[in-house]
Order: structure tokens, then sequence, then C-alpha cells
């Protein structure tokens, strides 16, 4: 009882995606239909990319990146500013959670390093904003935007011209708010430590693995082409990868699937969420992310709406706000967490304070943008 217990506190969003999908079966029992609710292509997707990124992460190329670009940080306002918006453009490729899974301790060393303990706290905050933030210009920058780039057929470019005014406003917010931190020369500060070995031959591999992945999101490769070379590369070049997967994700991602398509065959069901949710993407999208995380209310809500939009719109600034907003969020508390000397009280003020702050701008911008 105890192991369950812990589990679900663990894998809470995992547990009521399976809780939904066992009811649901209550009122739809289990035929051949339920194969038709699985998105095969996106669960391909997800798995493939994970894989290779976390291929990409294992030899050091990430921090080799960083190690590089900090070379020229002089001040701690630049130093500030090129770890923030390391997370902001990186997370446009390699998801927000792996932007923040590797540069988030690579902040916490920098700044160790410099003597500047106290930057700890608004660095990482904003480097959270960043990621969840950066990544929404891109299909592949979160699950959420993968997932509704696929179920909607959105096309690159529509995809893009639609995220880009939100990104552009948020970059000049984090721009805004790095001005904020006091600017003091770094003299102790050894940008070249640690600096990986990053072997060329896995590069390229992992690189074409990468590029692979991206004529799948195109449309120009089918799925099971890109998860059978994906899959055999990685097999051969290091079977470790495949621990590295969030197994868990694409799991609920299945029990999502299977509560909306047994919802979609209750008429009464569908109509009525249908009613409540058509026009009030944006609100709800928010508002649900609070309270389950984006990812989810993003599959969630797609199943009764085609305003893919406002959906779009509300999922990815609706990763602002509380902790679980986005479970990204939760990886850097947990960094910051374990470092010397940390203040949970005093991290959570600044969390939301600053989130907050970001929430209401870019809500209010694409009420306005959806207008149009």
């Amino acid at each position: 009882m105890k192991a369950i217990i812990n589990f679900i506190k663990k894998e809470t969003i995992l547990s009521i995606a399976a809780l939904l999908a066992v009811v649901s079966m209550l009122f739809v029992k289990p035929d051949k239909g339920y194969i038709d609710y699985i998105d095969y292509r996106v669960l391909a997707l997800l798995f493939c990319l994970m894989a290779v990124v976390a291929a990409m992460q294992s030899i050091g190329l990430f921090k080799g990146l960083g190690i590089r670009l900090l070379r020229h940080a002089g001040t701690t306002r630049k130093l500030a500013a090129i770890l923030i918006f390391l997370c902001f453009f990186s997370s446009m490729l390699i998801t927000n959670d792996v932007a923040l899974i590797t540069f988030v301790p690579f902040a916490v060393m920098m700044l160790t390093m410099a003597g500047k303990n106290d930057l700890l706290i608004p660095v990482i905050v904003l480097q959270t904003i960043a990621a969840n933030l950066g990544s929404m210009l891109t299909p592949v920058g979160n699950p959420q935007n993968l997932y509704l780039y696929s179920v909607f057929g959105i096309s690159m470019k529509d995809f893009l011209l639609m995220m880009l005014p939100l990104t552009v406003l948020s970059a000049i917010m984090l721009f805004a708010s790095v001005l904020l931190i006091k600017k003091e020369k770094l003299s102790n500060i050894n940008a070249d430590s640690d600096m990986p070995t990053v072997p060329r031959g896995r590069l390229l591999l992992y690189i074409m693995l990468f590029i692979v992945c991206i004529t799948c999101v195109l449309r120009l490769t089918d799925y099971r082409i890109m998860l059978v070379v994906v899959t055999a590369a990685t097999l051969i070049s290091d079977r470790s990868l495949f621990k590295k997967i969030d197994y868990f994700l694409l799991l609920t991602f299945v029990c999502f699937f299977v509560f909306i398509g047994n919802m979609e065959r209750i008429p009464a069901i569908a109509g009525l969420m249908n009613r409540l949710i058509t026009g009030r993407e944006i609100i709800l999208g928010v508002a649900f992310s609070q309270l389950i995380s984006n990812v989810p209310t993003a599959i969630l809500l797609s199943g009764f709406t085609d305003n893919y939009q406002g959906l779009l719109y509300g999922v990815n600034i609706g990763g602002l706000g509380t902790l679980i907003a986005s479970l990204a969020s939760v990886i850097s508390f947990r960094c910051y967490s374990v470092t010397d000397n940390s203040s949970r009280g005093k991290y959570m003020l600044v969390f939301t304070l600053y989130n907050v702050v970001f929430l209401a701008l870019l809500l209010a911008a694409a009420l306005v943008l959806s207008m149009q």
C-alpha cells in the first residue's frame, strides 16, 4: 500500500489519467473502437525525440555549447542573460524539460563558482519561465505543442506565425527582467571548467537522427520509418538511453486518449463539453493548467474544440502560474532545493511573483491576438 501511495504522489497526473480512463470504460465497454483512440504518430514522435535529445545530452553537447557562450560573460548581468536565454532558445528544439535539466544545474555551478549565490533564485526562476515560454514557438518545444500540431494537422508555417508574437513578447519581458539584476564585474569564474569532450562520430549520428525526427514532424517521413531508424540506431549506439525515456508521460497520453475517446462516444457528454469549451479555450487552457498542468489540459480540451489557436495560447501561457502548471517547473524547484542554504519559501515567493506578472501580460496579449 505504501508503494502505491508513493507512486500516486510521484506520478499524480498519470494516476488521474488512469482513473479517468478506467471510469470512462464503465460507460463505454472496450471494443475495437479503442484502437482508433490512440494517436500512434504522436507517441512515436515523443518517444524518438526523447531518445535523440537524451543521446545529445549524454555526450555533453548542450553543456559544451553553454560553456562556450559563457566565455563572453564578464558581469553578473551578462552571466544571468546567457543562462536565461540558453533555456529560452534551446527549449525550442530540445524541449523545456531537457533545457532545464541541463542548464539549471549548470547555472547553480556557475553562480556558485562566481560567489553569486544571491542570484540563484532570480536566475533559476527566470530560466524556468524562459524554458516554458521559449518552447511554445515550435511543435517540438514541448509535448502539448507536438500533440496539438499533429492532431489538428497544423502546417509548420502557420504554427510558427501563430506563436511568434507571444514568443517575441516573452523575449522582451525576459530581457527587461534581466535588466533588474544588479550589474557587477565577475573575477573568479572559469567558463572553460569541466569542458566535455564531444565524440564527433556519435554527434554526427545523433544530429542525423534528429533530422529524421524533424522530417517526420514536417510530415515528410512516415512515423513508422522514423521509429524503426531511431530505435535501431539507439540499440547500436547506446542502449542505456532507453532508460532515460519518460515512459510514464507516454502512458499518460494513452490514458487520456482512452478517456477522451470514450467521452466523444457519449453524445450528451460530448455536446456539453463542446458548449462549455467553445469560445473559452484560452481562459480554460490557463485555468485547467494550474490544476493538472498544461500537457494533460491540451489533450483533455482538444477533443471538444476546433479552435487550436486559442488552445495553443491557453496551454502554453498556462505553463506559468502555479508550480504544477508546467511539470518542467518542478525540475527547477528540485534542482534549487538541494543547493546549500536553499530557501524554499523565498523561492516560491519570487517564483509566484514573476509568474503572475508574466501570466497576466501574456494572457492579455493572447486575448487581443485571438480577436484579430
